[in-house]
């Protein structure tokens, strides 16, 4: 993967991180440094370590689907860019966010199993997958943090948007890995 495809994947998985610490940020007052950076910390560790236990189990199938990976990374990011957009729009606005500790552990697992599917797909394509979930992870903590002071500012206003701007580049991503295979084939 060129760095600029990398660069695009780490910012689409740090998309629902981002919009997770903005509704969070939502609820604090004035969040501080402390909660900020912790916040940050638990999204970047969780959504780096993911993409990884993804790319094993990826690597563990790989050689009974080496004819077709092309096609089953194209699905895996397409499926995972199409629910992503798809639950930006249809999830409830007035959803209650919980700011405890284990509910921002939870909440991280939960915006990560994206990357988890993405690292399956991640190891059909023969990349170096610690530079990816290592990209993947600082930029994932740098906008957790940043979200977390934003929501404080700008309230879920724009989350949906952002949201579906990662899940498109997601299916972009996808889509170029299909393409790429395609025109190398013929």
């Amino acid at each position: 993967m060129s760095p600029l495809s990398i660069g695009v994947l780490a910012i689409s998985m740090s998309i629902d991180a981002f919009v997770a610490s903005v509704g969070k940020g939502t609820t604090e007052d004035s969040p501080g440094l402390a909660m900020t950076l912790r916040t940050g910390a638990i999204f970047g560790v969780i959504e780096a370590i993911t993409p990884l236990l993804g790319w094993l189990a990826g690597v563990a199938a790989s050689q009974y689907v080496a004819e077709v990976d092309h096609w089953i990374a194209f699905a895996l990011l397409a499926g995972v860019g199409s629910h992503m957009t798809l639950q930006a729009w249809t999830r409830a606005e007035d959803e209650p966010r919980a700011t405890s500790l284990w509910a921002t552990v939870f909440t991280a697992i939960g915006t990560s199993i994206d990357a988890m599917a993405v690292g399956v797909s991640l190891a059909l394509l023969q990349v170096n997958i610690l530079v990816i979930a290592m990209a993947i992870g600082a930029t994932t903590m740098l906008m957790s943090s940043v979200g977390l002071i934003v929501g404080r500012y700008v309230g879920g206003r724009f989350g949906r948007i952002a949201e579906t701007l990662g899940g498109v580049a997601l299916l972009t991503i996808g889509t170029m890995i299909l393409l790429e295979h395609l025109s190398a084939a013929a």
